[in-house]
């Protein structure tokens, strides 16, 4: 008799906090959700973090505060958002980077990038070009090639992204190149490099150097990431100029720490494909920064993620780079 009374006990307290777990999730969200990026603040993630957060905040009636966590190649904060209670009052942004190429570029990685957080939905690609100072008097990339073997030791590039450097110099073994990576800060200095003619020439986002395109101080070659601009549609692609290489993966999702439930994966991409699906919201704060829709399904954008880092790793071995 005294061990069914346990029994029930346990059951009761059990069933408990079952349906409390259920219910919590079925009444989420019910107080202030915490919406952490990788960048400092200004930067692309940031600025869309708290759009979107706005929009939440309208939808659900909940504060929406934005935590940056920048630093350690964006390291710092993927594993912030992994150590986080898995209940869905973390919402993380998070790049390519930290999940899909520094593996292959740093030695110690803080976390497994292929557990560290769970997929909610893609948010959008970057359009990225390749794109120099109109004072170079070059149109192509194979102008560009002959302009640097004309003035050798003279030309050189910066970019934020391994894959891009890979590109270039991947142009110097291939086609005879001459040309040196310069390292910069920030998109700002960056800009202000090539416009000056310091260095003249970048791969860099579309959304950075649009207004000086359109003023004719910097021309575009080719859209390095094999996205279509639809402001410059006669600028080809890195495939149509005949590079058959992997194109830089340059997108911003959605995550939360793994062991979130399901319900709220789902109500999170729910909401944020609603929100995104505005055409008032995609035109202010997607088409008009240059960047290109990618929403999809947690299953869909984990088997992407999975598929760049495959590419990924066949483009790092194939150039030669160990981790550091």
């Amino acid at each position: 008799m005294h061990r069914s009374i346990k029994t029930a006990a346990l059951i009761a307290g059990l069933t408990l906090t079952l349906s409390g777990g259920a219910l919590a999730q079925q009444d989420y969200p019910n107080r202030t959700i915490r919406g952490l990026t990788t960048s400092s603040a200004g930067g692309i993630s940031d600025i869309f973090l708290r759009a979107l957060g706005e929009e939440l905040t309208k939808r659900w009636g909940q504060t929406f505060i934005v935590e940056n966590r920048p630093g350690g190649a964006q390291n710092n904060g993927t594993k912030a958002c992994s150590d986080a209670p898995p209940d869905g009052y973390t919402v993380c942004i998070i790049n390519a980077d930290p999940l899909v190429y520094n593996q292959f570029l740093i030695k110690n990685m803080p976390f497994n990038p292929e557990t560290v957080v769970q997929p909610v939905t893609n948010l959008f690609n970057l359009i990225q070009n390749l794109a120099v100072n109109s004072e170079l008097k070059v149109k192509t990339v194979d102008e560009l090639v002959a302009l640097s073997k004309a003035k050798p030791k003279t030309l050189s590039y910066l970019t934020a992204s391994m894959p891009l450097a890979i590109y270039m110099e991947s142009l110097v073994k291939e086609k005879g190149a001459d040309w040196v990576r310069v390292p910069f800060r920030g998109g700002g200095q960056a800009l202000n490099a090539v416009l000056q003619g310091s260095t003249p020439i970048s791969l860099i986002g579309e959304a950075n150097v649009k207004s000086s395109i359109d003023a004719g101080k910097i021309t575009p070659l080719a859209m390095v990431n094999n996205i279509k601009s639809p402001f410059y549609p006669d600028v080809p692609t890195l495939a149509e100029t005949g590079y058959k290489g992997a194109p830089s993966q340059a997108w911003y999702g959605i995550f939360v720490p793994p062991g979130t439930p399901r319900p709220i994966v789902d109500k999170l991409n729910k909401e944020i494909h609603a929100i995104i699906s505005d055409a008032g919201f995609r035109d202010r704060h997607l088409t008009q920064r240059s960047l290109i829709p990618a929403l999809n399904t947690p299953e869909q954008f984990d088997a992407e993620i999975k598929r760049d880092r495959a590419d990924a790793e066949k483009l790092m071995k194939g150039a030669g780079i160990e981790p550091q």
